[in-house]
């Protein structure tokens, strides 16, 4: 019997991987489209993922 993973989970098994992948000096361009097939990510999850490392290298606002 094949196990179900949640949509949520390879989301953050996906972002995991990313951020492992970023550390070793690889393009973030490359591991976002990779990720998207290589964690099954619906085009709603890429872009979630997309978002989230593209607003992730802004600096923080300071008021």
């Amino acid at each position: 019997m094949a196990t179900i993973i949640s949509e949520d989970k390879n989301v953050r098994r996906a972002v995991k991987w990313i951020g492992e992948e970023l550390l070793e000096g690889k393009k973030i361009d490359i591991l976002l489209t990779e990720a998207g097939m290589r964690f099954n990510l619906s085009p709603k999850q890429e872009q979630f993922v997309i978002k989230f490392f593209k607003n992730s290298d802004k600096p923080p606002k300071t008021e």
